[in-house]
């Protein structure tokens, strides 16, 4: 490891864009261990939906905070957050380096900004507040919550309800408006730095690269995982079923349409879920931006010049100070 703070690499960025591929070639270059950052690989059985990468695909290399979750489970970004940094504490001690990829902008954000899991829900003000909506639309609460907290009002856009709801909650739960809240937040790793990449690639390569995955997770066998995780007593209202591709085939199952219909559903639904992550991973900050898939060799020679300015080598390279790593 390079001297001075201890180094966290973050590969992030939207569904299809190469993550997986990236951290591998990463982790395989300077010895690194790779910490699972998306939200659905969590649980177990929930496998080929998921894209995870396969015990073959991982060349060795290790690979934490996957299957870690029975799917009735609620894994949230709290207890990702906590599990996170206790590896990145863990592989820290052993002198490797902690690779997060994924695409869960919201866990990303949890363990490197912190989380402030705020009061429980107030179910009189919750009715109180979204009366007022009811009656006169969620642009008053917005403008009841410019007067108390104008920080939030400003991110929260005037028509968000469930949000402006929560904002205006927290502030009369605890008196406090919730953009303070927030500044007392800390990371779990507020000691550590980190080296935040995101991938972005071209809206047409993301739509090819979408179609291609579809048409591989029904060859692979998707319809039988399903039946199988329902065969083996996962209730059909369990969480995890809720996610991309396993809410739409829940849905065929019901008969809400046929499989052409769901395949072609599930391209377009991975596409708009790409074009979220990009906008969430853009209002990230201290991100870097790598133009093209996490295959291509540019991606891979941009991450190894930032880490060459950390003073990290490449495993079996010598270090600045003489020592190998």
């Amino acid at each position: 490891m390079s001297g001075g703070r201890p180094l966290v690499l973050a590969v992030l960025g939207p569904t299809a864009s190469g993550k997986s591929a990236l951290g591998l070639a990463l982790a395989e270059r300077y010895g690194g261990e790779i910490i699972n950052c998306d939200s659905t690989a969590v649980y177990r059985g929930f496998d080929i939906g998921t894209d995870k990468v396969t015990p073959e695909e991982r060349r060795g290399i290790p690979h934490h905070l996957i299957d870690v979750a029975d799917p009735t489970e609620v894994y949230s970004a709290a207890r990702f957050a906590t599990d996170a940094a206790a590896l990145i504490r863990g592989m820290h001690a052993r002198g490797v380096l902690p690779i997060l990829v994924g695409g869960t902008g919201f866990y990303y954000r949890a363990l490197v900004r912190g989380l402030f899991p705020g009061p429980g829900a107030d179910e009189a003000t919750r009715a109180r507040l979204e009366g007022i909506a009811a009656r006169r639309g969620p642009e008053r609460l917005h403008a009841l919550l410019a007067r108390v907290d104008p920080i939030s009002a400003a991110r929260i856009m005037p028509r968000d309800l469930k949000r402006l709801v929560r904002a205006l909650e927290v502030y009369h739960v605890t008196r406090a408006p919730l953009s303070a809240h927030f500044a007392n937040t800390a990371s779990p790793i507020a000691d550590c730095d980190v080296l935040g990449v995101a991938l972005s690639i071209p809206a047409a390569l993301t739509a090819a690269r979408v179609a291609r995955r579809v048409e591989q997770q029904f060859a692979r066998g998707i319809l039988a995982e399903v039946e199988g995780l329902l065969a083996r007593g996962v209730p059909p209202e369990a969480r995890s079923f809720g996610g991309l591709v396993y809410r739409q085939i829940m849905e065929m199952r019901r008969g809400v349409r046929d499989e052409a219909a769901t395949r072609a559903l599930i391209v377009q639904e991975n596409r708009r879920y790409a074009r979220r992550q990009l906008i969430w991973f853009r209002k990230e900050p201290n991100l870097v931006w790598l133009e093209g898939p996490g295959e291509d060799p540019e991606p891979l020679r941009r991450v190894d010049a930032l880490l060459a300015e950390r003073g990290l080598s490449r495993r079996g390279e010598a270090t600045p100070d003489g020592s190998r790593v």
